[in-house]
C-alpha cells in the first residue's frame, strides 16, 4: 500500500478552512493520517512496503527461532562433554591415588 499523503493534505486544507481552531476530532484525524504516512514511508525505506514482506519477517523469525534452539543445544552439549570430561578425568584420578592404576599393567 502507497502513502502518498493526499488525505492528510485533504485534511490539513480543512483545518486551515475552519474559522476558529481545530477541534479534537480533526487533531486526531491529522495525527492518524500522519502516523500511517510516516509508517508507509518507514516500511518503503526498509524494503517492506510490498506484499511479500510479511512472509520474509515471518521466514526470519522462524530463522531466528531456529539459530536460538541450535545454539541452545549447541551449549547444552557442549556441558554434558565437559561434565563427562571431568569426571573422567576424576575417576583417573582416583584410581591412582587409590593404586589401581597399576592393575592393569600387570
Amino acid at each position: 500500500m502507497k502513502y502518498d499523503g493526499e488525505m492528510l493534505a485533504r485534511l490539513v486544507a480543512q483545518a486551515e478552512a475552519q474559522p476558529v481552531g481545530m477541534d479534537m476530532v480533526m487533531i486526531r484525524a491529522l495525527i492518524e493520517e500522519a502516523s500511517e504516512l510516516g509508517a508507509g514511508r518507514a516500511l518503503e525505506r526498509l524494503g517492506l512496503a510490498d506484499r511479500g514482506a510479511q512472509d520474509d519477517v515471518r521466514e526470519l523469525r522462524e530463522l531466528l527461532g531456529a539459530w536460538r534452539d541450535a545454539k541452545k543445544a549447541a551449549r547444552g552439549a557442549v556441558v554434558a562433554w565437559v561434565a563427562r570430561v571431568v569426571m573422567a578425568l576424576l575417576l583417573l584420578g582416583m584410581a591412582v591415588k587409590l593404586g589401581l592404576a597399576g592393575l592393569v599393567h600387570e
